[in-house]
């Protein structure tokens, strides 16, 4: 992958992962792109709702499902992405559940981001057919820059 040098950039980063293995990479991206001096990290993880009545009612009663998503999530966190955060750049995570395109571009709106950092592709083609090409629609309704980050060419 050819190395663009956006150090000290930019002061807020809204960074969206799905975990996959294409999302950590873009998360190196959006470290480069901070100035260490200040920046912010904003980390986005949207959980899909489904669309029908049927699975939003089931998801919400079976036992303890958003607590046991809740302690996943910040598992993973804590161990793919909080290590790699430099000293001097503050971190946040936000959890939504919803439509992910829509979900993304309000929150490029309220944290008022200077760059978004997304990855190309998720984690594979039943995702890409259930959710669309979220990477796509964000890149054409963002209003801020957007860097769409591939899988590292050293995989290929």
């Amino acid at each position: 992958m050819r190395d663009f040098d956006l150090s000290g950039c930019y002061q807020k980063i809204l960074f969206c992962t799905d975990f996959s293995e294409n999302a950590r990479e873009a998360f190196k991206e959006a470290i480069k792109a901070t100035s260490h001096r200040g920046s912010e990290i904003c980390l986005l993880h949207v959980i899909p709702e489904p669309d029908a009545q049927f699975w939003k009612g089931y998801i919400y009663e079976v036992g303890d499902m958003d607590t046991k998503a809740k302690n996943d999530i910040d598992r993973a966190v804590d161990e793919q992405y909080r290590p790699l955060v430099p000293a001097g750049v503050r971190f946040m995570v936000n959890v939504k559940i919803g439509e992910v395109v829509r979900s993304i571009l309000a929150a490029v709106q309220d944290y008022q981001a200077d760059l978004l950092v997304i990855g190309r592709q998720g984690h594979g083609a039943i995702t890409s057919w259930l959710l669309g090409n979220v990477t796509e629609k964000v890149v054409r309704k963002a209003n801020c820059p957007v860097l769409v980050v591939p899988l590292s060419t050293e995989k290929n």
